[in-house]
């Protein structure tokens, strides 16, 4: 066999049996991350990736800004791309790219498969919602009808995003909202269970309380608390050493541009999720066996001399 036809075999095989993307089948389970910005992934990146290492799901991620905003904290990354990211006009003009850049690199440690850009502007921090939902500094019915498209598509089973409570930022809580009215006005039996994702540390005794977002009353859950759970915090590997906070570390570090991005880095014991009550109750316990498939270490113990 000549050199061109043994490149081209390996190139046919990469296409078939591509590297480091675990293989899927029709019955695996399949997400949609809805976030506002590059970055938000990383509340439930070792759920993500433990999904798609283990369960051989898939995952997905639409975000609805490119995170431009997040000029003033780029102080640090002005020397890695060789532009004065904190001016205003050259922040918003170029961490566009670079965020995207960013977001993509993370997103291959955990095993996120698409991503869909929604192109929408990040204005600035503020926990009000209406800043976004009100005014038309977003396109709403675009963003909702691009939601759709996705969604009946790919036929996810579940979407992951930001519990919207009232401490955070208006943009994650307006990702949230939209994402629930998006799934609200679909077909019942084409529905995906919209979970919230919030985070804890051991031994943490204010535990996060959630029933509703004021004015929103799709946001509403009746239990008020959390219903499943992901410890990252479990030991595996050479003398327990291990455990996945260090694969949440990883995305973390791709976010180079976020200077204080880097300082959650080890912080957040569990990563928790909430059913909101717009869910068909039927699909709880279909979702607490989808969680209970993510508890298995998958790593053979090894033993050294």
């Amino acid at each position: 066999m000549n050199r061109y036809k043994l490149a081209l075999l390996f190139l046919l095989l990469a296409l078939l049996f591509p590297i480091g993307i675990p293989a899927q089948t029709d019955t695996a389970v399949k997400v949609l991350l809805v976030n506002a910005h590059p970055d938000d992934e990383s509340g439930c990146a070792a759920t993500v990736y433990k999904i798609t290492h283990d369960l051989k799901g898939v995952v997905d991620l639409a975000v609805i800004t490119n995170g431009e905003a997040g000029y003033k904290y780029s102080t640090l990354a002005e020397s890695i791309y060789g532009m004065e990211l904190t001016e205003e006009a050259v922040g918003r003009e170029f961490l566009p790219t670079i965020r995207k850049r960013e977001l993509m690199n993370g997103g291959k440690w955990v095993g996120i498969r698409n991503y869909y850009f929604m192109e929408q502007k990040d204005t600035r921090y503020s926990t009000d919602p209406s800043e976004v939902m009100n005014t038309g500094v977003w396109n709403l019915a675009q963003v909702k009808q691009r939601l759709t498209e996705i969604i009946l598509r790919e036929r996810y089973d579940y979407i992951f995003c930001l519990l919207p409570t009232d401490g955070t930022h208006g943009h994650h809580k307006s990702a949230t909202i939209l994402a629930l009215q998006t799934v609200q006005e679909l077909p019942a039996e084409q529905r995906p269970v919209v979970l919230g994702v919030s985070d804890s540390t051991k031994g943490d005794t204010a535990a996060t309380r959630f029933s509703m977002l004021a004015k929103y009353p799709e946001t509403k859950i009746s239990s008020g608390k959390p219903s499943f759970f992901f410890d990252r915090t479990v030991k595996f590997g050479f003398k327990n050493a291990l455990d996945y906070k260090i694969v949440v570390n990883w995305l973390i570090a791709e976010h180079k541009s976020q200077g204080t991005m880097q300082t959650g880095m080890s912080r957040g014991d569990i990563e928790q999720f909430w059913f909101f009550d717009i869910n068909d109750p039927a699909k709880m316990e279909e979702t607490k066996q989808m969680f209970e498939r993510l508890k298995p270490i998958p790593f053979p113990k090894k033993e050294y001399k």
